[in-house]
């Protein structure tokens, strides 16, 4: 009986795979037969790089991450076609089967799908995961090219679709306002770079910082921080930004880019299991829940992080308070100013002090 068994699940799974990969191989003959102005592609893990990365770097690219036998992708795909079809160039859509690349879906630290993620300037942006209304997936579009507009990553002018970016826009581009997860390859939330628990990469990555973007972008401390970053040194990353702020306070690229490598160097040192098993045992613990706070954000679960760290404000009183506003506003830094989800914890902290 248990032999039986085994052979049953054992087909079923060998089926399953060579589904995958007859769709991978389907994929990338696609992939590779896309011409710069095709609004809808498919992607696999060889051709990520290209398809995704490079062309993010002058027109944003929304991937949606989706399988064969997910009934909510089937709902959502449709959607996100439709509107690739109609934007006139303004993004593009890289459809990625999980199946087909579980290497691809590890490394963007898939948890369920459907999931959509945008990529503007080689870096991860903002994402949701679930099959949204149209209306409120194209909201959610509206601010991804607002961010790539801040950011100076935008398609060429009417009439000149994919024209090469102005030396502004290609230092805006490859600014580190984004992480390098939840931005350049080779670091969390960096698409074709490992993903590994507690990171950024599963994000509903945190976008851009707000802002519009200068002629500061060309600042050559931004390339030191991406570079340091791409490298997986978190301290030099830190220092940049840091050197960055010494000088230009206000600096929001800096800004944000600081608080992520923060996230990323708390993150490195925790050990995922112990800090839940710790944040359960002791719900009044400030350091305990912000530890989860923080791996919850990392995976994508931005305002059950933020929910977390109200929730300690609401049971505590004085230093211990103090304390837990102070994390939940680290938490905040993470995202452009005016991200919805950031102004909604804002105002329940605001109820909650005063």
């Amino acid at each position: 009986m248990q032999s039986r068994d085994f052979s049953i699940y054992g087909a079923v799974d060998l089926g399953a795979r060579q589904a995958a990969a007859q769709r991978k191989q389907q994929a990338a003959e696609a992939g590779t037969s896309a011409g710069a102005g095709t609004a809808v592609i498919d992607v696999t893990e060889e051709t990520f790089n290209s398809l995704v990365v490079e062309r993010s770097r002058m027109t944003p690219v929304i991937i949606d991450l989706w399988a064969e036998w997910c009934g909510p992708c089937k709902q959502l795909s449709p959607v996100l076609e439709k509107l690739a079809g109609e934007s006139g160039g303004q993004w593009i859509l890289a459809k990625i089967d999980v199946d087909a690349n579980p290497r691809l879906s590890q490394a963007l630290q898939v948890q369920s799908i459907p999931m959509v993620v945008a990529v503007i300037g080689g870096q991860l942006a903002d994402g949701f995961l679930g099959a949204l209304p149209e209306a409120q997936v194209r909201q959610w579009i509206s601010q991804i090219l607002a961010a790539a507009e801040q950011l100076g990553v935008q398609p060429g002018a009417p009439g000149e679709p994919g024209a090469e970016p102005s030396g502004q826009q290609a230092a805006a581009a490859n600014a580190p306002g984004r992480p390098a997860g939840p931005g350049g390859p080779g670091r969390p939330g960096a698409p074709g770079g490992p993903g590994g628990p507690g990171r950024p990469g599963g994000l509903g990555r945190p976008g851009g910082p707000g802002g519009a973007m200068g002629p500061e972008t060309s600042n050559p401390a931004y390339a030191e921080a991406q570079q340091a970053m791409e490298r997986g040194d978190m301290d030099a990353a830190a220092e940049a930004f840091r050197a960055i702020l010494a000088s230009s306070p206000a600096d929001p690229v800096a800004k944000v880019g600081l608080a992520r490598v923060e996230l990323f160097q708390r993150l490195d040192s925790y050990d995922e299991a112990a800090a839940r098993r710790a944040a359960a045992e002791h719900p009044g613990d400030v350091e305990a829940q912000a530890r989860v706070a923080d791996i919850e954000l990392a995976a994508g679960k931005i305002e059950d992080a933020f929910d977390r760290l109200l929730g300690v404000v609401r049971r505590t009183a004085g230093e211990e308070r103090d304390e837990a506003r102070a994390r939940l506003v680290g938490l905040f830094e993470i995202f452009p100013p005016r991200d919805p989800r950031v102004s909604r914890a804002r105002a329940a902290l605001s109820s909650l002090l005063f």
